[in-house]
């Protein structure tokens, strides 16, 4: 009898390696011995994916070019394959579930790492065999050796693999196969560039691009506000009328109504001092998004910078596990962070009094907590010196995470807050105030410690005051652009930007935390920052051209619409509840994709306009031929009008010259290039001259000065011409 562990990569291979009694390392695996396992065992690894969906090409030959007549691409059932850099790892995986009587999945604890594990098992043709699966929460040794110590029954996952798989499969299906369909119409509109779509990526991109029509469609509009400044023996203060006026004259006839005079004094009474005790209790304990948003907010950390932080610091055994979506830990990581209280207070380098040591419900609940607790220190404490050779980011959030847990034990902040009414002939002003009374959880975040407006002077009910009144002219401003910590955040509460009427949307997408997952959002983000969709700016996002147009594009569709992935989840978790089938699922996705290749035509011919202007924008010229724009095609500048059966091109590179620019669009618009030098003939002898399209054709024009036979420069011309239709 022998036994195969399998990890996800080699990193959390050596973490379980360090925590048995002995494990040897041989290439790509390690031969374990401990007091765990009655057998022979086996430790070995994955890259990650090392068994990933097929392209493509592999199902139909004629798939691999991208051409609409080859759409939608709707295999009859989905290959996977190994890519080849990762062939010689499967191998030695392989052989080893191979000669093994069980496995034990142990990969990331959560569904991506059961679809890791158990595509890589299918694919190496062990399914059938016994699987155990370890689900912990940390990589420190004693957490290793519980896990292994209480192994969960494998069969109990496999709707979790079922579920990812089929995420992974409809996620192919619809991205594929949209983003050639919108690629490839849109090129025949005469616009460049690829055009990537996705469930995920697409939705995200449409909320960004309709907060910023919100902006530039905004109309800043001019209001007025009476304030009105009180002197009393104790201080002054001030008060403000509750409404805002649209007019100067408006609020001046409101003071003169009141009898009251702008800049000038006049007697007035303290209606009512009303000061109420709160008390705000320290944040939840971090997801992942959470994190992320404040790392962005606060210390300007990307979400992509901040996942890569916290990785780095889970496999350091300094965290807990980071990709989570929960707010809560047992009663289990509350006494182990309980007991180690002081010690983690030294790291901060905080003392603090009155420490509330029972556990609250705020914070631990075993019910809220299924797949991994919120991100907490572990009990691995760094050294001083351990601390400060973390890179920068790693120590401003291993030191944010340390602070935000501890502050579950501290008491609340305690403030008073004061709300004055004063009246002035008969106008009343409100001013409210905060007094802090105790810091409680607050002094452990000293960056987030605003300064405190000068206390409120000492008045009492029915107190004369004298009032000085003043009109202030204000503005209404825009909504404010998203950070990329927003987004994060907005990703996570798409259900919220739904109309009431997709209250089952709304629903699904909260209990599936929005769109993407904690793990993809960063990536997603990123995604659309490679695609050119979004540019951001000191923290701050905006949507390129190319980012609009697509969304104007998809407007009103399925794909654009965070509702989209609530019906996916919806069907997704009966899936994992075994209420629902892959089959089932991955039908309706085909049939949404049939539907699409419909649709987008009618789509794009709602945009016929501003498709125009952007493709007149981004022509090098217009064609000599038919008249339409000339557009760069990569390897050459091509005609738009090819759709209609033009074939005018231009090379990028003539007889070993390449063509710049600036020649092209002489070219284009009649002219005679300057004379290029660098040409290469076919007898491998250089020589210059200016271009020049003769009859929609390329010709070389030579100086007359130069003593060249009318043979050779016809010759050349022919070279010039055969190079232009070959292109």
């Amino acid at each position: 009898m022998t036994c195969t562990i399998l990890a996800e990569k080699p990193d959390q291979a050596r973490h379980y390696a360090a925590a048995f009694r002995q494990a040897k390392q041989k290439n790509g695996y390690f031969e374990v011995k401990d007091d765990l396992f009655d057998e022979p065992v086996f430790l070995t690894y994955g890259f990650g994916h090392l068994v990933e969906l097929a392209e493509p090409a592999t199902y139909n030959e004629t798939w691999e070019k991208w051409s609409l007549a080859t759409l939608p691409m709707l295999p009859g059932h989905y290959q996977f394959y190994v890519p080849a850099d990762k062939r010689e790892q499967f191998a030695i995986v392989k052989r080893l579930l191979d000669q093994s009587d069980k496995i034990i999945v142990a990969t990331d604890s959560d569904r991506e790492g059961e679809n890791i594990a158990r595509s890589i098992i299918a694919q190496s043709g062990n399914t059938g065999k016994p699987i155990r699966r370890l689900w912990i929460n940390s990589l420190e040794t004693s957490e290793i050796r519980r896990g292994f110590a209480d192994l969960r029954d494998g069969d109990d996952f496999v709707s979790s693999y079922q579920e990812a798989q089929s995420r992974q499969i409809a996620d192919w299906l619809v991205g594929l196969n949209a983003t050639r369909l919108f690629t490839l119409l849109l090129r025949q509109r005469g616009l460049q560039g690829t055009y990537s779509v996705g469930r995920v990526q697409t939705p995200t991109l449409a909320m960004i691009a309709e907060r910023q029509r919100a902006i530039e469609n905004f109309k800043p509009e001019k209001f007025y506000e009476i304030q009105a400044e009180f002197e009393t023996d104790s201080g002054h203060y001030t008060g403000k009328y509750e409404k805002r006026l649209s007019s100067a004259g408006e609020a001046e006839a409101l003071l003169q109504q009141h009898d009251l005079v702008i800049e000038k004094s006049s007697e007035a009474v303290v209606q009512s001092v009303v000061k109420k005790e709160k008390r705000e209790p320290s944040p939840h304990l971090y997801s992942l998004s959470d994190l992320q948003a404040r790392a962005d907010k606060v210390y300007h950390i990307g979400p992509a910078n901040t996942l890569t932080a916290v990785q780095a610091l889970y496999e350091a055994k300094l965290l807990s596990y980071p990709r989570t979506d929960c707010n809560f830990i047992t009663d289990g990581e509350f006494t182990y962070l309980s007991e180690q209280l002081s010690d983690y207070l030294r790291v901060i380098d905080v003392q603090l009094e009155h420490l509330e040591m029972r556990a609250k419900k705020r914070y631990v609940d075993g019910q809220k907590v299924q797949e991994h607790y919120a991100i907490i220190p572990t009990r691995r404490l760094p050294s001083v010196t351990d601390l400060n050779a973390l890179p920068p980011a790693q120590r401003t959030i291993y030191l944010d995470v340390l602070a935000n847990t501890v502050a579950m034990f501290c008491a609340p902040h305690v403030f008073e807050e004061t709300v004055i009414l004063t009246d002035a002939s008969g106008l009343t002003f409100k001013t409210s105030g905060k007094t802090e009374r105790d810091p409680g959880w607050k002094v452990l975040f000293k960056l987030d410690q605003n300064k405190n407006r000068p206390p409120l002077p000492m008045v009492s009910e029915g107190q004369e005051v004298t009032a000085t009144t003043q009109l202030k002219e204000g503005v209404t401003t825009p909504p404010k652009a998203y950070t990329e910590g927003q987004l994060i955040t907005l990703m996570k509460s798409a259900g919220r930007t739904l109309n009431a009427s997709d209250e089952e949307a709304r629903k699904m997408l909260a209990e599936t935390e929005g769109l993407g997952t904690e793990a993809t959002r960063a990536s997603i983000i990123e995604t659309l920052k490679h695609q050119d969709y979004i540019v951001v700016h000191k923290s701050t996002v905006s949507v390129t051209d190319k980012g609009r147009l697509l969304c104007d594009v998809l407007a009103g569709s399925k794909l654009a619409s965070p509702a989209f992935t609530a019906e996916w989840e919806t069907y997704l978790k009966k899936i994992r509840m075994k209420t629902g089938t892959q089959e089932r699922f991955l039908g309706g996705i085909r049939h949404f994709v049939q539907y699409l290749m419909d649709e987008a035509p009618k789509a794009l011919q709602a945009v016929s306009a501003q498709l125009d202007r952007l493709a007149q924008s981004q022509a090098v010229g217009r064609c000599p031929i038919c008249g339409s724009p000339v557009i760069d095609k990569g390897r050459f500048y091509g005609c738009s009008g090819y759709v209609n059966g033009c074939a005018f091109t231009l090379p990028k590179e003539l007889l070993s010259k390449t063509l710049e620019p600036s020649a092209i669009q002489a070219l284009l618009a009649g002219k005679q290039t300057k004379k290029l030098k660098g040409f290469v003939s076919k007898a491998g002898k250089s020589f210059d001259a200016a271009l020049v399209i003769q009859e929609g054709k390329l010709a070389f024009q030579f100086d007359s000065s130069r003593k060249k036979s009318s043979r050779r420069s016809s010759g050349n011309k022919r070279i010039a011409n055969r190079r232009l239709r070959s292109s």
